[in-house]
């Protein structure tokens, strides 16, 4: 549910529960042996995929970049990701819901999600030859129309905005490839602090980046965001490099299901890698707020201090609230005094399986699998972790 929606008074209907497949486990991996004959030739099936979109449906080559090239695969893989989590329904399918509310953004319709699947259908069967058998086709329908369903009809149950405009009023560099941004919407974004929301610049028409509100939702509808200059991003880089006080953004809709739930009782454990830091400071300005926050444990960690860029105005913030704690972790410093050493994982779960509180988890895709895992393996239980697994560059 978007924020949107807890705010409205005027909500929607529910969209319809997905029904699971009674044999989601061997639809996934007759659908991953499938996909595992074809992938090394994902940029062909990809020039296939959006051929035959665009031949079938071409009001939709308006939804996407003029120059393909690096938007080429992206759709395509995500797909691939899609369908192999159909025996995951508690988890795909609110991100799914969410993604749905999110595409209303591009204008894009109920039967564009048919499109889709018959475009990627056309090219995997194209690709596959004699292994597309009708049980390798049958598995990639069920498992699409799950998705496409899951989609479109959250979105056509959605009646909140689809977007908003803002103005870009500050960009300050940090170093070479990274820049805080701060820009002003028309209407404050209802977002819960730990969310995400993507973003369009101009610079880069089209291309949409996910990213994390720094702050919790404010008055005059400021919000600041923490951009890394990221290899072959072309987004990112143009945001850090390129961006100027004045620039008008759109912003889709609140995504994520990093936002604080904190049960009484428990303390709060927060776990931040690079600019996963983000989300955990509009949670903390949350907390700032509140009568009585939570004891709060703040792990931050990079290679070299350089890399833990807003350490001293998290320790600012710890010298006023004497119930928080921040712990600097680097990988590679020599000059370590002062902070833990190793990687995240190894220094959270050093402490032990912090299974009294309650934890959240953002950084790159590699750094949270290690983390997770490691306090999974550590003890702590997995219902009071949160994190959010399909954010994408």
């Amino acid at each position: 549910m978007t924020a949107d929606q807890l705010l409205s008074t005027d909500r929607p209907a529910a969209p319809a529960r997905v029904t699971p497949l009674p044999d989601a486990a061997d639809t996934v991996a007759t659908i991953s042996r499938s996909w595992n004959l074809i992938e090394d030739r994902s940029d062909e099936l990809g020039r296939h995929f959006y051929a035959t979109l665009f031949h079938n449906a071409p009001e939709t080559r308006d939804l996407f970049p003029v120059n393909m090239e690096v938007q080429r695969s992206r759709l395509l893989r995500a797909l691939v990701h899609v369908v192999q989590m159909v025996d995951q329904l508690d988890e795909l399918v609110p991100f799914l819901q969410q993604l749905g509310r999110d595409h209303r953004k591009f204008g894009v319709l109920t039967e564009h999600y048919d499109a889709v699947g018959d475009a990627l259908m056309s090219a995997v069967a194209t690709y596959s030859g004699d292994s597309w058998t009708p049980d390798v086709e049958k598995a990639w329908n069920d498992a699409y129309a799950i998705a496409g369903t899951a989609m479109s009809e959250a979105a056509a149950a959605e009646r909140g905005r689809a977007s908003w405009i803002g103005r870009l009023v500050g960009h300050k560099r940090i170093g070479w490839d990274l820049a805080v941004i701060t820009v002003q919407t028309e209407e404050p974004i209802p977002y819960q602090p730990g969310q995400y929301v993507s973003v369009e610049t101009p610079q880069r028409p089209r291309l949409w980046r996910y990213l994390s509100p720094a702050n919790a939702p404010r008055p005059d509808g400021t919000i600041e965001f923490h951009v890394r200059a990221v290899t072959n991003g072309w987004v990112s880089r143009a945001i850090v490099a390129h961006s100027r006080v004045g620039d008008t953004w759109r912003i889709g809709p609140p995504m994520g299901r990093m936002s604080l739930q904190q049960h009484e009782g428990r303390e709060l454990l927060m776990v931040a890698g690079g600019t996963g830091m983000a989300p955990m400071k509009a949670v903390l300005d949350d907390l700032t707020r509140r009568p009585e926050p939570p004891r709060t444990q703040v792990f931050v960690g990079g290679r070299t201090w350089d890399d833990l860029y807003d350490l001293d105005a998290l320790r600012r913030m710890s010298y006023a609230h004497p119930w928080l704690d921040v712990v600097p972790v680097l990988e590679r410093d020599d000059d370590a005094a002062g902070a833990e050493r190793g990687t995240l994982a190894d220094a959270v779960t050093r402490y032990g399986a912090w299974s009294d509180h309650d934890v959240l988890v953002c950084g790159s895709p590699a750094m949270i699998r290690a983390t997770v895992s490691r306090m999974l393996v550590a003890g702590t239980p997995l219902d009071r972790i949160r994190y959010d697994p399909f954010t994408m560059d």
